[in-house]
């Protein structure tokens, strides 16, 4: 999957799979995870925020299934 670098001193880069429904996030501090059944109005709305970080906690973080690659 290909992500997109970000602005954010949390999140590095983010990629999606529309047809998967799958989030990708890479993390500053190390990681890169896969987050589950994410509609694509959720990976707009990240891309859009003005704090990627603020966003991830109060419309990602513990609402989505994940698992870390690598």
């Amino acid at each position: 999957m290909n992500r997109t670098p970000v602005d954010s001193s949390a999140l590095r880069s983010v990629g999606y799979d529309a047809a998967l429904l799958l989030l990708e996030l890479e993390f500053v501090h190390g990681g890169v995870y896969v987050y589950d059944a994410v509609p694509g109005r959720v990976h707009r709305e990240l891309m859009a925020a003005e704090s990627h970080g603020r966003y991830f906690v109060r419309e990602i973080r513990g609402r989505y299934a994940y698992r870390r690659l690598g």
